[in-house]
């Protein structure tokens, strides 16, 4: 037997038991006639003492001992003299008898440490070394337990767990797929699925009414903190339900994560927020309300003093910044070169100060009287001591800089408390979205999402203003997924790829399948998808998903601990039949 206990669970009732513990060496401590050792597994740590005067061999060979080699100590519990209450184990020690090294241990290329030395990058090439250390074990133990609470809640709800395939058909829409060659059908591919949109659909048509599954995902797109190639959702589809159905069983489901994974209760119900609201209000899909700061249209207003900045604007929106007028002309130097990064792109900032002593002062005093500014602070809701910020430019863009510089605002004023929750259903989304370069309307979501019933006569007469039934549940700013009701009836999908551009012979290949399972009786249905990982940072308080992966890629779609992706031998190439073309270097 390895071991007796693990090291985080001895305490004061087990003093002058024999136990046997086995770990990781945290760090040899030599002190004169005694030496510790704090050894360490996934529960805990244990001091292990060394008595240099009773057992000078044993203690000699217990200082030879480096960071991270694998131990097996077999000692007696005892009471420690002088206790470390920052430890679980503190109140302990193991008076060792005898102990036996299973492995020895280089040294680390980093401190394995809450606080380390490695820089990231260093971390991901060692990262079976860096999930030592605790914050990756609490957010992996996290991550489990949050798995656990979801299978747990909808099975009580009547869902039942389905897998479905990872080799699918490739589909256009969204973003680019991974694609699969198939050795045995030579020229021809797999794709790795985005989602497993169709196949729950097709549960449903198959009878199953409540599913759901916590199921791998691809994606072939660019990366960010909060974003993967490859990465988890929580896919859930009801059937004869209303969106209000699915909102209510989802929302349960939230509430059920707050309260047993970290202790936190909901009783309201959640707000119901439309897009368009959203949009106006804080320029962004996703609002985070922890903090007011509403975006306010100044257009009606501001213009036609001669201010041409103002007056040949599409659009002049501000936001109020409370208790910053005290900031320096330098800080407001400072904020307008930040909104005007290429992440931002606004062309400038407009500030008007509304002093403690209920004086204004502007950057454009020389176009505006004092009481055209006692004007927009009335309109934006400031009060003395607020500083209120405005941008102008073509309504999109502008609102999208603006919702960039308030959530900026709100956290150098410290209101974006990682400690406080407030979620929102965003619904009513727009059904199309329309690109210019290819002049035609693309899914706002996907091409199954339904859209709102009041507007099918718009499909055929102004489909950008078609309203989708769709929802998505914004949790702190942070889109935690959506979902939508879906289209059952056969006409109706066939009218949806008519918008869509797809000839009648391109839906039949490229959706063929489901549109004939539609022939056989399809139930009304809907569902959702949440994104397991970004959940889960969330509730870890860490801003990037990768803190939350047991293994993840780096920013450039890398695995810098097994050095992938790779070349492919020449062999391995011909028996897929696939010729790689290099790509081609411009010359500068």
């Amino acid at each position: 037997m390895y071991r007796t206990h693990i090291c985080g669970e001895l305490r004061q009732v087990n003093v002058n038991m024999d136990v046997t513990l086995s770990g990781w060496v945290q760090r040899v401590r030599n002190l004169g006639g005694m030496t510790f050792v704090d050894l360490r597994d996934r529960y805990g740590i244990t001091q292990l003492v060394f008595n240099m005067e009773t057992d000078p061999a044993l203690g000699e060979n217990a200082r030879k001992l480096g960071r991270e080699f694998v131990v097996q100590a077999v000692g007696t519990v005892a009471e420690r003299s002088n206790k470390n209450p920052r430890m679980p184990t503190g109140d302990i020690e193991i008076i060792v008898k005898s102990f036996n090294i299973l492995n020895s241990s280089e040294l680390p290329p980093f401190t394995i440490e809450d606080e380390t030395d490695g820089g990231e990058e260093l971390r991901m090439k060692y990262r079976y070394l860096d999930l030592r250390r605790n914050p990756n074990r609490n957010n992996l133990e996290l991550r489990h337990r949050m798995a656990q609470e979801i299978r747990k809640y909808l099975d009580s709800q009547s869902f039942i767990e389905i897998e479905t395939p990872v080799m699918i058909k490739s589909t256009p829409e969204g973003a680019r797929d991974f694609i699969v060659p198939s050795r045995m059908n030579p020229g021809e591919f797999y794709a790795l699925p985005q989602s497993p949109q169709l196949f729950k659909q097709l549960l449903m048509v198959a009878g199953y009414d409540r599913y759901f599954q916590i199921v791998r995902c691809f994606r072939d797109e660019d990366l960010r903190a909060d974003r993967q190639p490859e990465f988890t959702q929580i896919d859930c589809e009801m059937a004869f339900v209303e969106r209000d159905d699915v909102l209510d069983t989802f929302e349960g489901l939230t509430k059920h994560l707050f309260m047993f994974v970290l202790g936190k209760e909901f009783k309201e119900p959640f707000l119901k927020m439309p897009y368009a609201e959203a949009m106006e209000n804080y320029g962004s899909d996703k609002p985070d309300l922890r903090f007011g700061m509403k975006i306010r249209d100044m257009s009606s207003f501001v213009k036609g003093k001669n201010f041409m900045v103002f007056d040949n604007a599409e659009y002049i929106g501000g936001i109020c910044a409370p208790s910053c007028a005290i900031y320096s002309r330098k800080e407001l130097d400072e904020l307008t070169e930040w909104v005007k990064r290429p992440q931002i792109g606004a062309k400038g900032l407009i500030y008007v100060r509304y002093n403690p002593d209920n004086t204004l002062r502007s950057s454009v005093d020389k176009f505006y009287q004092e009481s055209d500014l006692r004007l927009w602070a009335e309109k934006s809701g400031a009060k003395p001591g607020d500083l209120l910020l405005l941008m102008a430019g073509e309504k999109t863009k502008t609102l999208k800089a603006l919702s960039e510089l308030r959530l900026e605002m709100g956290s150098r004023l410290g209101l974006r408390n990682k400690d406080e929750f407030v979620p929102l259903w965003v619904v009513d989304f727009p059904l199309l979205e329309w690109n210019e370069e290819s002049k035609r309307f693309f899914a706002m979501h996907h091409p199954f999402t339904s859209p709102n019933m009041d507007d099918i006569a718009l499909l055929d007469t102004d489909p950008g203003n078609v309203r989708a039934n769709a929802y998505d549940l914004v949790i702190n700013g942070i889109e935690i997924g959506g979902g939508s009701i879906r289209i059952h009836n056969h006409d109706l999908q066939r009218k949806m790829f008519q918008v869509l551009g797809f000839t009648e012979e391109q839906a039949h290949e490229q959706f063929g399948f489901l549109m004939n399972a539609f022939k056989y009786g399809a139930p009304p249905h809907g569902g959702v998808a949440f994104g397991f990982d970004r959940w889960t940072a969330l509730f870890a308080g860490t801003d990037s998903i990768r803190d939350v992966i047991a293994f993840p890629k780096n920013n450039s779609g890398r695995d810098v601990m097994n050095d992938s992706p790779s070349v492919l031998p020449d062999e391995q190439l011909k028996e897929l039949f696939i010729k790689v073309i290099k790509p081609v270097v411009e010359s500068s």
